[in-house]
């Protein structure tokens, strides 16, 4: 199949980041203004001192996927296929903190994609390190953490049928939130463990074949979400109550976005396109400009964490190249 005129299948498996591995209420309607985009001749704009901080083993499943970041400048990542939790110190040192063991008969019955992953990482205030497994089967398929012995224990365990994707600490609430990929949904779990119950399925959330909710922050009050199939950034406001509002459709024309992050300069995201190995900056307008393409290193881009004037970018070398990394650049505010 032609990169260059993707069919839908196509398109569908790069929002995830692993099959080329793996086979070796209504939203509100969307202003004109949104779908705009600018020339790429915008490369390197907001964006310096772009360097490689650390590489990984493509051949043993290490495709980057995820980031949490730590006070000192570590990074925590999730690897899919090879179903590791690793660290990355500041000086690109590598440890692999767990490796998580095949369920009985391999765990084939993953939703999708067939063979158990880890996904979204997260670490809380006291250093707690979580992440997502999806395995297809009930009992493993949850949220983990990774345990000062390194050895895993299952916090909330959720239906053998979900895909948890993205996995959000809400601090104010004492509770995680997950995206559930193939559900279209976000559930939501107590911090302290515990069952599961979903927080929200807007339809804006539904996948089109393959993945909707993909990626997800908390920002300004609400809860936003990526969808991969229908490359869209919704906004899902957070009631006084803690529950969900109606979804708002903040941004389009993001055909296979993963994960994204907020510059800290109101609405304005850092976008990881996994389609077409891309780091794209959406405006709070809904306008968007490439920051950084496969010129700049990219190669199947996952995912992106910023913490001041430190932007993370973890490339998984899925579709193109074969150097899954995790990179280091400035933002550059003007």
């Amino acid at each position: 199949m032609s990169p260059h005129r993707p069919t839908n299948l196509w398109r569908r498996t790069a929002t995830l980041g692993i099959a080329v591995l793996l086979a070796t209420g209504t939203a509100t309607a969307v202003p004109p203004a949104l779908a705009t985009t600018h020339p790429d001749h915008t490369i390197g704009t907001h964006l310096g001192d772009v360097r490689v901080l650390a590489h990984f083993d493509r051949a043993a499943g290490q495709v980057a996927e995820s980031i949490a970041l730590e006070p000192d400048g570590g990074v925590i990542i999730g690897m899919i296929p090879a179903r590791q939790v690793v660290r990355v110190a500041p000086d690109g040192t590598l440890r692999v903190l767990l490796t998580m063991p095949l369920p009985p008969g391999g765990g084939g019955t993953t939703p999708v994609v067939g063979t158990p992953v880890v996904t979204g990482v997260a670490r809380s205030d006291s250093g707690a390190v979580y992440f997502l497994y999806s395995s297809g089967q009930g009992g493993l398929t949850g949220i983990w953490q990774v345990s000062p012995s390194g050895e895993p224990r299952l916090v909330v365990p959720l239906p053998a049928d979900t895909f948890p994707n993205a996995l959000v600490i809400d601090g104010k609430r004492d509770r995680f939130l997950v995206t559930d990929s193939t559900g279209g949904r976000i559930w939501q779990a107590p911090l302290r463990g515990g069952a599961a119950s979903v927080w929200s399925a807007d339809p804006a959330l539904a996948p089109d074949g393959f993945f909707g909710a993909n990626g997800m922050k908390i920002h300004d009050g609400a809860v936003w979400a990526s969808n991969s199939d229908h490359g869209t950034i919704v906004r899902i406001p957070v009631t006084n109550d803690g529950g969900s509002g109606r979804a708002q459709v903040r941004a389009t024309g993001l055909a296979g976005i993963d994960d994204f992050d907020f510059t800290g300069r109101g609405s304005e995201i850092l976008a990881a396109i996994n389609e077409t190995s891309k780091l794209v900056r959406v405006g709070a307008d809904g306008t968007q400009e490439t920051l950084l393409d496969a010129e700049n290193g990219m190669e199947g881009t996952t995912a992106v964490a910023v913490r001041g004037d430190r932007v993370y970018v973890t490339n998984g070398a899925n579709l193109a190249g074969d150097d899954p990394t995790l990179m280091l650049a400035e933002l550059r505010r003007h």
